[in-house]
């Protein structure tokens, strides 16, 4: 379960990138979250990750209460999360099937458990194919596919997605999508942050629209396919999400070492910081 009571985030710089926000996920849930550029997205993400804290307010997740989560706990508690990345993170000297086992082999699971499981979540996102290819030998989707897998390998209870949409064909977004509902309908709660709001029109599902540090849309529409959405309210709240541009993501310029321990981090949470 995923919950904020009454969170707020101000920056050092003095920007309030939440205001005062309360969100309930419960277990099993999908849900997309949308907004502009800088409407406090990427902030929302960065709490439930403890990568930040909340200046004001409650951030509990997985049964973990983040405010007061010490630092050599967040190792434990990263792992029952998955993280998609938006512009993929894949180590480029790894096989597909080194890039999703090597997350596994960091905590320290047994050499049987990985050889079942890493075949497991790669026939899951159906690159069985694709097992012994490097990432420049797949295409966009099909690196999103191993991201995805690799954020499963753990069997985490929760996935963040952040806009795992964004830098593949538009075609293959709904390819991408569908995958991810089958891994919600195993039981694993999804939360996926986009832009595109024309995924969000089709699939329906529980919205979450972000504006200016605020929650100002949280109901579950029907999905459509061409027609218009059925609230003037919520066509209103999404055209707004949508003249927001994707956001490009961030440039990997490290070395493939560097890349390796900020993947690392993200899904295990070695060497990250919190309060003692």
């Amino acid at each position: 379960m995923v919950e904020l009571q009454n969170v707020s985030v101000t920056y050092s710089s003095g920007v309030d990138a939440l205001n005062n926000v309360s969100l309930k996920i419960n277990d099993g849930d999908f849900a997309f979250v949308v907004g502009s550029s800088g409407a406090g997205k990427s902030t929302m993400i960065k709490l439930l990750l403890k990568e930040i804290d909340a200046t004001s307010g409650v951030v509990t997740v997985n049964g973990y209460n983040l405010n007061k989560l010490k630092k050599r706990k967040i190792p434990e508690f990263r792992r029952t999360l998955g993280f998609v990345f938006q512009d993929f993170r894949l180590i480029p000297s790894m096989t597909v099937y080194e890039n999703i086992a090597f997350v596994l082999r960091v905590i320290d699971a047994p050499v049987k458990y990985i050889r079942k499981r890493v075949p497991y979540v790669i026939s899951l996102v159906g690159l069985h194919a694709k097992t012994n290819s490097y990432p420049d030998e797949l295409s966009g989707g099909e690196k999103q596919r191993v991201a995805i897998a690799r954020a499963l390998v753990n069997d985490p209870q929760l996935i963040i997605a952040d806009e795992p949409t964004g830098n593949i064909d538009p075609e293959l977004s709904y390819e991408i999508v569908e995958l991810l509902k089958g891994i919600n309908d195993q039981g694993t709660t999804i939360l996926m942050v986009t832009h595109e709001h024309d995924l969000v029109r089709h699939f329906g599902g529980r919205i979450i629209n972000i504006t200016d540090g605020e929650i100002v849309f949280d109901e579950v529409i029907s999905g459509v396919t061409d027609e218009p959405l059925p609230e003037e309210e919520l066509a209103q709240t999404m055209a707004e999400a949508a003249g927001g541009q994707a956001q490009a993501p961030s440039p990997v310029t490290s070395t493939e070492d560097a890349l390796i321990d900020e993947v690392i981090a993200a899904l295990t949470g070695a060497d990250q910081g919190g309060a003692e």
